[in-house]
């Protein structure tokens, strides 16, 4: 029996004057505060670093997520996460 997958959904961050983000093709939030917001996408993880972020709207079922504050930084990592996982830390900042 052949087991059907269904298409990945586009991955798109709109960045706008580093103050307001809109990202698609979330899958997860794995957690988040006023200075880091860790996102499951179809790309990867994505690490979203800045000040007074905050996440405005959050819809898993389209996986769509509204982010404001200030953004400094957007990184991305191919490797897993897990809770106080080393590794994932490790490898980001080699």
């Amino acid at each position: 029996m052949e087991e059907k997958q269904l298409p990945k959904a586009n991955h798109k961050v709109t960045l706008t004057s580093r103050k307001s983000a809109i990202i698609t093709g979330v899958n997860d939030v794995l957690s988040f505060d006023a200075n880091e917001v860790l996102l499951e996408t179809e790309q990867g993880i994505l690490m979203i670093r800045g000040d007074e972020l905050h996440v405005n709207r959050l819809t898993l079922e389209k996986g769509e997520v509204d982010i404001d504050g200030r953004v400094d930084s957007l990184t991305y990592s191919d490797g897993g996460y897990s809770k106080g996982s080393e590794s994932f830390f490790g490898r980001l900042f080699k």
